[in-house]
Parts: structure tokens; C-alpha cells; sequence
């Protein structure tokens, strides 16, 4: 540790560094505190360098405005000098180009004295899973030149940006994931409803969201679920029991059933209960110990005309025809929907039976419901 840092200081930065992958712009507090360590006017993150395909993504402290970095991505990154540095290594601009030649570089004259930016110094990290980062510190023309005390302080952080940009990249990896698991599943209108290991409410999606806000045979009380008759929420909250049972003991995943009328008359809802089997190392309370599906007969398929029309080659009206027969409507029903005669529903219908090789109204439904079109 250096003269310049207690300890007491450099874990509260490495705080800062750590929890950056969970604030809503990364790593701005650590950056704005190596700013002020490091007396300098700029601190950049690059996460993403820029190239000729794609802009770069970065996080500058508060000095540094967004129309700065988007010109940055935009016109000068292929004339920057200071790039590709040796892997972990901190090292000053002045090592890279002399004084004289920086100053009479067009990058320096275009953007970064119109910045007051002349001393930098940085640092690449390539991480074995190919994240590529550039963290740069900047001082103006009559700031003192970055010292070897400078380096040293920056290099102490290095192994720990590497760390948590790792963790950076997983975290924002499975949360993409998340998202297009979800996206799915809300394609294909299930309501999905995830449990803490103490059975309260931990996430729904949009379509479990509309249902219990209609409160029609499920809805929220407190933290916790309801549904149907008093004898059905006996039964569901068996049902979630016996699901937290199994979750914490390690048995093989629990799965039960049941249907439950709604007040309104409307179609019944199918509820399918499961446990959620508990990662390895899990200790959080809040994690998910229990998955509840609920299937609404009523929730028409979001099926997308021009996903159908391209899977199946149809025409635009076959299409329309083939989505309302998915949706549960009859051939009468569909032609009147349309505004077309019901001999030429046939028409296209028969058009469909052939460009899909199905024979039966059935088979054509279970075709369109059970292909990727749901997930357009």
C-alpha cells in the first residue's frame, strides 16, 4: 500500500469497484473516486472499445458530457495513439509519443485540446473470456505529469476491475438470458409466478401481472397468493407446501396441478405448481424456491401474422385465418371477423391445409401453436 492510500481508503474503493456491476451506470462511484484519488479531471471506463462496426460503450465520470464520448466513438477512436497497450499493464501517454508529437497530432488538436486533456494514463485489460477494457485518467496542460506513484496506485486496482468486469459479463449474460426466457414465456401468454423459500411473491411476469390485477379466481394478499374458492386456496397452499418441502429437503422437483374456477364465469385457469431446485451454494432467502404456472384458455396466441406468413408461406388472409382458428374462433366465427364469405374462408383454409400438409382444422391449430411463430 502506498503512502498516498490507507487501507481503510483503498477497501472502501474496492467497495465501490465491486458493487459497480449493480449500479445503474457501472462503476461511476469507483471511477469518480479514482478521479479525486488520483487528482486528475477524467476517469473513463471503455467496456467495449469502438471499431468500424460497432460504437464502443464507456462510463466517464461527471466531467466528461455524452457528446464528448459519442464524437470520441464516432470520429476520433481511429485516431487515437493510445490504444493497445500492453495487457494489465499501466503505462503514461508519454511512453507511447513524445511530447512534440502529441502535440502536433491531429487527435490532440481535434479532441483533446478542446478538452484541456494533455496528460493520460492508462491501461488495457483483455480478460481470458475476451472482454476487452480500457480505463484512462486524465490531467490538463498546467496539471503535473502523472508520477510512478500515479502508476502504482492505479495498478492496484487492475486485478480487481478485472474481477469485476467478469463478473460484469455473467451477470449481464444471464440477465439477457432471463429476459429472453421470459419474453417467451410471455409469448405464449403463461402467467409465471416465482416464491421465496417462505412462499411470498418474488417476480411475475406481465402476463401473471394482469391476471392478479383482475382479480378474477387469483389474487395477491400480502405477499402471498389466493385463488379461487376458500377450498381451492387449501388446496394451492398444500400444493406450495409440499413444493417448499421438497425444494429444501433436495428430493426431485415436485410437480402438481389443479384448476380453479374464476367468479366471472370465464374460462377455468390450469395452475401447475413446481418446486425450483436450489443452486449449490444458495443461502439467500430470496431466491426462487417455487415456479407457478397459470394457463388462461381466454389469453388469445401473440403469434405474429408475418412470422406465420414467412414460416408457412400463406398469404396474408390465409394467415389471418390460420391466427383466429389458433385463437379458438370457428371458420364462421373467423369469416365474420374478416368481413369475408364463409365459402371464401374455405378457400383459404383449403390454400393453407395444402401449403401446410395438414388435413384437419385440429392439426392445423396444433401446427401454428406448437411452431416457433409464439415466439416472434
Amino acid at each position: 500500500m502506498t503512502d498516498s492510500l490507507s487501507l481503510e481508503h483503498f477497501g472502501e474503493m474496492l467497495g465501490h469497484l465491486y458493487q459497480g456491476p449493480l449500479e445503474s451506470v457501472p462503476w461511476n462511484t469507483f471511477l469518480d473516486s479514482l478521479k479525486d484519488l488520483l487528482s486528475s479531471k477524467y476517469a473513463t471506463f471503455i467496456l467495449r472499445p469502438p471499431s468500424q462496426y460497432v460504437d464502443g460503450l464507456s462510463i466517464s465520470t461527471a466531467g466528461s458530457s455524452m457528446e464528448v464520448t459519442s464524437s470520441y466513438h464516432e470520429h476520433f477512436y481511429s485516431l487515437d495513439p493510445f490504444v493497445d497497450l500492453p495487457n494489465r499493464q499501466v503505462v503514461s501517454l508519454i511512453e507511447f509519443v513524445s511530447v512534440n508529437d502529441w502535440l502536433n497530432s491531429d487527435f490532440y488538436k481535434s479532441f483533446m485540446e478542446p478538452t484541456d486533456v494533455f496528460h493520460v494514463l492508462g491501461a488495457d485489460i483483455n480478460t481470458p473470456d475476451g472482454a476487452q477494457c480500457r480505463i484512462r485518467i486524465s490531467r490538463g496542460r498546467n496539471d503535473p505529469p502523472f508520477s510512478q506513484v500515479d502508476k502504482d496506485l492505479l495498478t492496484l486496482f487492475l486485478p480487481h476491475l478485472e474481477r469485476a468486469v467478469i463478473l460484469h459479463m455473467r451477470l449481464n449474460r444471464m440477465e439477457s438470458e432471463r429476459n429472453l426466457y421470459a419474453g417467451a414465456v410471455d409469448q405464449m401468454a403463461v402467467g409465471t409466478i416465482l416464491l421465496d423459500s417462505d412462499g411470498k411473491v418474488l417476480q411475475m411476469n406481465r402476463v401473471a401481472e394482469q391476471l392478479v390485477q383482475e382479480k378474477d379466481g387469483v389474487k395477491l394478499v400480502g405477499d402471498g397468493l389466493q385463488v379461487g374458492t376458500p377450498r381451492d386456496s387449501q388446496k394451492f397452499r398444500q400444493m406450495i407446501k409440499q413444493a417448499l418441502l421438497s425444494q429444501k429437503s433436495g428430493n426431485p422437483t415436485v410437480v402438481e396441478a389443479m384448476r380453479v374456477q374464476r367468479p366471472s364465469g370465464r374460462a377455468d385457469f390450469g395452475i401447475v405448481v413446481r418446486s425450483v431446485p436450489p443452486g449449490e451454494w444458495s443461502g439467500a432467502r430470496q431466491c426462487p424456491a417455487v415456479a407457478i404456472f397459470i394457463g388462461d384458455p381466454e389469453q388469445e396466441s401473440r403469434a405474429p401474422q408475418e412470422i406465420v406468413r414467412a414460416l408457412f408461406d400463406l398469404t396474408p388472409s390465409e394467415a389471418q385465418i390460420a391466427l383466429l382458428l389458433a385463437n379458438g374462433l370457428t371458420l364462421d366465427e373467423a369469416s365474420d371477423e374478416l368481413g369475408i364469405s364463409r365459402n371464401t374462408a374455405r378457400a383459404h383454409l383449403r390454400s393453407t391445409f395444402s401449403k401446410t400438409g395438414v388435413t384437419r382444422q385440429t392439426m392445423l391449430v396444433r401446427l401454428i401453436l406448437r411452431s416457433v411463430a409464439t415466439l416472434g
